[in-house]
């Protein structure tokens, strides 16, 4: 598959440079200019950023963090507000290397360190609006696909169903399609010496694309993966198949998780349908808790540390699999103490909406992950779901939730 988004759309793409420093402002958009960038705005008052967005969506806000009246992480927050879906459109700009982790948990999508490499800075922009425009197209094409699940349900005669018959046919076809989803599933989680695994996934009644597995190496170790499927219905169930296979060739062959994602997105580009992309986290654990883990445009993974009670963040920066043929994919060191829990999901749960549109969000799974896992892995997992089934309130949710919880132990 490749990239329905030309160069063009790129550098027609709208941006905004937020600096409360003119010169800073003059220099970034004097680079952008350069690099062929047709629309580029700026403001050195941060207080205007979220008007300005509500009123242009700009494909880009380059946002320095330190500034006054509202800072860069302050912005961010407000931003959420105006971004439906979550995804914030920031590049975050800092010169203090303890606030890039702080950036990307606070909901930006990459940073630049100052000063900056004007070749790094240039190929950062380009890729993260790239990336935006993709994410526009993939997400419009996805509501096209639950409109038209939703049609199915409700008006017959919207999709021209005109017999019974013809009725039959697409719940048979959507069961089928759930039937394969949940075959995907583990009937049951494996034991591995001093790990514990806990698993938990409740699909939407429009078949979603979420899975997890579980296997043991030829080398001894646990492989867990927990996949995120774009789209819904059968489209995303034969994704969701097709990955599920690749990923256990690679196993068998002991692979390991960068030269097996390498593969799959290889794979995925050449045989997937247009718009369609799996996130995926990947992650392996040998019985002393050392091993290495690979984020493929996943969201942030937790891993709390029973010893300190913090909750170190999990990110490797990597594209989501099947979109870009050029992208590769590297892993990570991974090390559990004992008592650590490392804590993996997919967006269904922190998206998860309450009576009044309110998100769970990442701040409520964190303060959950504080507070529960000192008690231990199910003590965790029971909080959690419960905390998520009081939250949404028998809301129906338009994503799959799903959670997976490893906990290291003598």
């Amino acid at each position: 598959m490749t990239s329905v988004i030309s160069s063009d759309d790129i550098l027609k793409a709208r941006i905004l440079v937020v600096d409360d420093k003119p010169d800073n402002v003059r220099l970034i958009e004097a680079i952008l200019r350069g690099a062929g960038y047709k629309s580029v705005e700026s403001t050195t008052n941060s207080i205007e950023v979220c008007e300005l967005h509500r009123k242009n969506r700009y494909a880009l806000i380059l946002l320095d963090l330190q500034m006054p009246g509202l800072d860069g992480f302050q912005v961010m927050e407000e931003l959420k507000a105006i971004e439906g879906d979550g995804y914030l459109p920031v590049l975050a700009v800092t010169a203090q290397p303890s606030h890039q982790l702080h950036a990307l948990a606070a909901g930006a999508r990459d940073f630049i360190s100052k000063p900056f490499n004007i070749e790094e800075f240039r190929a950062r922009v380009r890729n993260l609006i790239e990336v935006r425009l993709l994410h526009l197209a993939a997400s419009n094409y996805s509501k096209v696909l639950e409109s038209a699940v939703l049609e199915l349900e409700t008006s017959r005669e919207a999709l021209r169903i005109t017999t019974l018959e013809e009725l039959r046919r697409s719940q048979a076809e959507l069961a089928l399609a759930q039937e394969t989803q949940e075959s995907l599933l583990p009937r049951c989680l494996p034991r591995f010496d001093n790990l514990i695994i806990r698993a938990f996934n409740s699909p939407t009644r429009y078949v979603g694309g979420d899975f997890y597995d579980f296997v043991e190496a030829p080398s001894g170790e646990c492989i867990g993966v927990l996949a995120d499927v774009s789209g819904k219905g059968i489209p995303a169930a034969l994704l969701s198949s097709m990955v599920l296979g690749a990923l256990n060739m690679e196993f068998r062959s002991d692979a390991r998780p960068g030269e097996a994602l390498n593969r799959i997105n290889k794979l995925l580009c050449e045989r997937s349908l247009p718009y369609q992309f799996v996130t995926l986290f990947l992650f392996f654990l040998g019985a002393d808790g050392t091993g290495e883990f690979v984020s493929a445009g996943h969201n942030l993974a937790y891993l709390f540390r029973c010893e300190t009670g913090t909750i170190d963040v999990l990110w490797s920066g990597h594209f989501f699999l099947g979109a870009f043929d050029f992208a590769t994919y590297e892993s990570k060191p991974l090390r559990l103490g004992i008592g650590d829990i490392l804590v993996v999901y997919s967006d269904g749960l922190t998206d998860a909406e309450n009576g009044h549109k309110d998100m769970f969000g990442e701040e409520r799974l964190m303060g959950i992950i504080r507070q529960e896992a000192p008690a231990g892995s199910k003590a965790l997992e029971t909080r959690l779901l419960n905390e998520v089934m009081n939250f949404t309130a028998g809301v129906p949710q338009s994503d799959d939730i799903t959670l997976v919880i490893v906990e290291r132990r003598n």
